[in-house]
């Protein structure tokens, strides 16, 4: 029984010993972490400092999603022998002159998916991958400073589809006016003198105009997270049918090396797009007739930072 009572108190003495001994170095570690956080804090001020600076700014980041299955026997399906899977890639970047006077601004946006179904037991079923999502958009800004805030700029963007029917349609916007840059991360584009070209081929669906052209585009990351986010708005002159906006959304969280997941978000609409669609089966329609949906994408999936 002594031995037994011993060896308890060895017992006792060693978790106490421990115990204690985590606690020391908890106390020693929180000063270490608030002196972590001070310098973190003066690292972020110097960032942006450097961030304000004169020259040049580059960076991009992109996600991938995706799954594959297949099926062999499953009755419980309506397709027991088959195949599926999709795939989607997007990819965001962006390279700015930034200098006291004036800033050139530039920006490409791709959006590419592949889905495949295909049925085993019909021999006519295409076991391909085919184009789902397909987006491309470049643009260039170039503004004359007039203040810190304010300048007088002009604005190329091109938007249409390089996987099906590239430059049918194509969307091509030039003009002119002013660029608010109310902080380093916002920019909104007021352009009142702006034409909107479209080519098309063989279609009288798609009509170019003179309009207005508003942009408003948000970009900024804090620590682990990349966000940015685009609206693209152009109002004809002419005639509401021919005008339209797209917006899109982007995030990123980096988990590790560049390496975390993303997702992105698509809005647009589009009745010139919407006519063309609505013809393919029914010849009646008209911009009158047609039903304008709100049309979106979405890719959820791993991204990476350059």
């Amino acid at each position: 029984m002594k031995k037994l009572s011993i060896l308890f108190l060895f017992v006792f003495i060693g978790l106490s010993t421990k115990a204690q001994t985590a606690d020391e170095l908890k106390k020693e570690q929180a000063p270490k972490k608030a002196k972590i956080a001070k310098l973190q804090g003066e690292v972020n001020a110097l960032q942006a400092k450097i961030d304000a600076l004169p020259g040049w700014r580059k960076g991009a980041f992109g996600t991938i999603g995706g799954n594959i299955s297949g099926f062999n026997n499953w009755y419980s399906k309506g397709t027991p022998n088959s195949s599926a899977g999709n795939i989607g890639i997007t990819f965001n970047g962006f390279a700015n002159l930034i200098e006291d006077d004036f800033f050139w601004r530039n920006s490409l946006n791709i959006n590419l998916g592949w889905v495949k179904l295909d049925d085993k037991d019909i021999s006519t079923d295409s076991g391909s991958f085919e184009s789902a999502t397909d987006v491309f958009n470049i643009s260039s800004l170039y503004g004359k400073r007039l203040n810190k805030k304010w300048a007088v700029s002009a604005l190329g963007e091109y938007r249409t589809t390089i996987l099906d029917n590239f430059n049918d349609p194509g969307f091509l916007d030039l003009g002119v006016g002013f660029t608010w840059t109310p902080i380093n991360n916002l920019v909104v584009v007021i352009h009142p003198a702006n034409y909107n070209f479209v080519f098309s081929s063989g279609s009288n669906v798609y009509s170019s105009s003179a309009g207005a052209k508003i942009v408003a585009d948000y970009s900024t990351s804090i620590k682990a997270f990349k966000l940015k986010s685009n609206l693209s708005m152009f109002q004809s002159y002419k005639d509401g049918d021919l005008s339209n906006w797209t917006w899109t959304n982007s995030l990123g969280y980096t988990l590790w090396k560049g390496i975390g997941v993303g997702f992105e978000l698509g809005l647009r609409k589009n009745k010139q797009e919407a006519l063309n669609n609505a013809l393919a089966t029914n010849p009646l329609a008209t911009f009158s007739s047609v039903d304008n949906k709100l049309q979106s994408y979405w890719l959820f999936g791993m991204s990476y930072n350059f």
